[in-house]
């Protein structure tokens, strides 16, 4: 076929040409379809979890796949978790160390803030859930489950809702995130380390070494850096910690600064590559295997009867807009950090209730701190009432603000 009968569906980015997949890869890239995908698919499994197909959603969760001999030989359920949301945590990882290195976290003055507020609102509902759950089955194991913040459910919220709002307020919300999941990282690292092999540990960290190593010398070559991640990861998971931690070191290891005459950063490509398969696949597989829970009347009925549950639930809700809230006043009050100009404290009270979405990350803490049985499916209840909640509040709150601007 010639070329004069050859359709072309082409879109410029930077300095390159992308296809038809480019297309729908920017598509992705897009903050409000990142969050969309996302609903979409704890809606789909708590569908497919509540219907005749509930039988066979479980037999696909507990499907065993992957070589025994490396003791790979995971459920579906847990190569989601495991696996599939280690590219997410590349991707945070990513963030973190651009935000660090050249983005607003590295000016100390600038960083306070939202670092102020992330404290506050790890610290907050964590206290919140134990006051609640204290004494109560699980109710010591409920306290790291409300600490997260999605950052692509809250910034999807604040994309649809708040464009007109300064963007300064993005800004706080995505530097706040990024160090609220590094929080939530450094829990899972401490909390939940099951058998720990040391020398599967060097091994991770002899490559991460490497990896830098590599990094530094301006090695280029997806051929080398992809197998090299993947042992990481495999010894990471094999020394015990949670193999997410990989996906976070990966990102971390990763150079994010310009080489002059150098179009694009090695983190700025990988993120552009990495970052639709995080949100198109990656994310949205997790939640669906991590949100199919029965849901009922009796269900319901069982998550406010369940203090533990009750607590995560209050401590998303409440917990995260104090906390945060508090913070952030805190570090403008003692003059540790200053309130933008162009925000009101009133915009940076309707993102604190927005911080209340935990979802991704808050699921996978429940499912680390929960065997399976009925107070995991309460706790994840719980989770997903108070991210939705939080949501819809803040939605509310945001779009209330943009009217009293433009007012």
């Amino acid at each position: 076929m010639g070329d004069s009968r050859r359709k072309v569906w082409h879109l410029r980015v930077g300095e390159r040409t992308v296809g038809v997949g480019g297309e729908v890869a920017r598509f992705l890239r897009t903050e409000q379809i990142g969050g969309l995908i996302l609903l979409g698919a704890t809606v789909l499994a708590l569908i497919v979890a509540n219907s005749p197909l509930s039988a066979w959603y479980d037999n696909l969760s507990e499907t065993v796949i992957g070589p025994a001999a490396l003791h790979l030989d995971l459920t579906v359920s847990t190569w989601a978790q495991d696996g599939l949301l280690a590219v997410f945590f590349v991707v945070a990882g990513l963030e973190l160390k651009r935000e660090l290195v050249i983005g607003e976290l590295r000016n100390p003055r600038q960083a306070l803030l939202p670092i102020s507020g992330a404290i506050g609102g790890m610290v907050m509902p964590a206290l919140v859930c134990l006051a609640i759950a204290w004494g109560a089955p699980g109710g010591t194991d409920a306290w790291p489950v409300p600490v997260a913040t999605d950052i692509a459910f809250a910034l999807a919220v604040l994309a649809i809702t708040a464009r007109d709002l300064p963007p300064s307020l993005r800004v706080f919300l995505l530097s706040l995130a990024i160090v609220d999941d590094l929080g939530a990282i450094l829990l899972i690292a401490i909390l939940f380390v099951s058998t720990f092999h040391p020398l599967a540990l060097l091994a991770a960290l002899a490559l991460i070494g490497l990896y830098v190593l590599l990094q530094q010398r301006r090695v280029r070559g997806w051929f080398i850096y992809l197998p090299l991640a993947l042992l990481i990861w495999y010894f990471v998971h094999a020394s015990g910690l949670h193999a997410t931690i990989a996906g976070v070191a990966v990102g971390l290891a990763t150079r994010v600064k310009h080489d002059p005459g150098e179009h694009e950063s090695p983190a700025e490509l990988l993120e552009h590559r990495l970052q639709p398969i995080s949100a198109g696949i990656c994310v949205p597989l997790f939640a669906f295997f991590a949100a199919g829970i029965p849901v009922s009347a009796s269900a319901l009925a069982g998550l406010f009867a369940d203090r533990a549950a009750l607590g995560v639930l209050i401590g998303l809700v409440v917990g995260k807009t104090v906390g945060v809230l508090g913070g952030a006043a805190l570090a403008v009050k003692t003059r540790l950090a200053r309130l933008p100009e162009a925000l009101h404290w009133r915009d940076l009270a309707a993102v604190s209730v927005l911080t209340g979405c935990g979802f991704t990350v808050s699921l996978l803490i429940a499912e680390l701190a929960f065997p399976p049985g009925t107070q995991r499916d309460y706790i994840k209840e719980a989770v997903i009432l108070g991210s939705l909640t939080a949501s819809l509040l803040a939605a509310l709150l945001l779009r209330r603000r943009v009217r009293a601007r433009s007012g």
